[in-house]
């Protein structure tokens, strides 16, 4: 997954007291809050910086040196208290409630993610989906109708939605794109093959996964080419 940045790193306007955290700091606390979920679930109150870290994948000293951001360090010879740190962790990322999602394109990758139940357990709800083809508008997915595009600006801001979800093929992508920020979206996750074009202060996060795929190809490729050279 890439990001495409256009907001000012640092302190949020306004919020001075928010922490000014590394933006690679940020990309790991998710695997860590999913760690320590699933350590809450399996019923340990505490984890070691080592258990956390294995668990998230990722080595101590790192875990540590992130955490350190967040103002937790940990009690020496207990750890770190789980639910404590969830919460922690859930505040600065700001998963104290459900965000509102809206989802643009319901082809099958659309459609899948639609469907999509684990959402809710992440801090997300897809609050509303669109399409542009007539034939998909009226469509029910997960006891949501699928709505024109063009009702977008209206959903948008009765349902208090921030984040868009481009579902769409390439395309047509960057017109989606100018409809959600238009529309006072002003983070996007784009799972269209292109690079999008977005104003100051609007962040987009790229997930392609033939990119990802074919990075993997790299080293299945290089541990062949490895392997043959060992061989000979």
């Amino acid at each position: 997954m890439s990001q495409q940045r256009t907001g000012s790193p640092g302190n949020t306007p306004g919020t001075p007291d928010f922490p000014d955290i590394p933006e690679a700091t940020v990309a790991r606390l998710p695997e860590y809050l999913r760690a320590l979920h699933s350590l809450a679930e399996a019923g340990h109150d505490t984890a070691s910086s080592e258990s956390l870290a294995v668990a998230a994948g990722v080595n101590s000293a790192k875990l540590r040196k992130d955490l350190s951001h967040l103002g937790s360090n940990g009690t020496r010879g207990v750890g770190y208290n789980v639910e404590r740190l969830i919460g922690q962790i859930e505040q600065v990322l700001g998963l104290t409630t459900l965000r509102a999602v809206a989802l643009v394109g319901v082809g099958n990758l659309g459609h899948a993610l639609a469907g999509y139940s684990g959402f809710t357990t992440r801090g997300f709800h897809i609050a509303a989906l669109f399409d542009a083809d007539p034939s998909r508008v009226g469509e029910k997915i997960n006891n949501l109708v699928v709505r024109h595009i063009d009702e977008l600006a209206a959903v948008v801001d009765t349902c208090r939605i921030a984040i868009g979800v481009i579902a769409t093929p390439a395309h047509a992508a960057q017109g989606v794109a100018d409809v959600l920020v238009n529309s006072g979206v002003t983070s996007i996750l784009n799972f269209a093959p292109c690079v999008l074009s977005v104003p100051e202060g609007v962040d987009v996060r790229k997930v392609d996964l033939a990119v990802e795929l074919q990075i993997l190809s790299f080293h299945e490729h290089r541990k062949a080419a490895l392997t043959g050279a060992v061989t000979l």
